[in-house]
């Protein structure tokens, strides 16, 4: 799985941070830090937090990326 955020739609309402705090953190006043490839173990709640986002700005990718 890999994850991208539109950084430029992202508004910082910070609930993937809540929903899915492994995979999304604030690191400073309105930065968006998140890991691109998370955990297959951590796929519901990346899915969650991406369809919790208000802006739509979380992408994800499900495709096997290892072939």
């Amino acid at each position: 799985m890999r994850i991208a955020v539109d950084l430029n739609r992202c508004q910082f309402y910070a609930q993937c941070c809540f929903l899915a705090p492994e995979a999304f953190r604030l690191e400073a006043e309105q930065v968006l830090a998140y890991h691109p490839h998370p955990d297959d173990a951590l796929r519901e709640k990346v899915v969650r937090a991406a369809a919790a986002c208000p802006t739509g700005a979380i992408l994800i990718d499900h495709r096997d990326l290892s072939r």
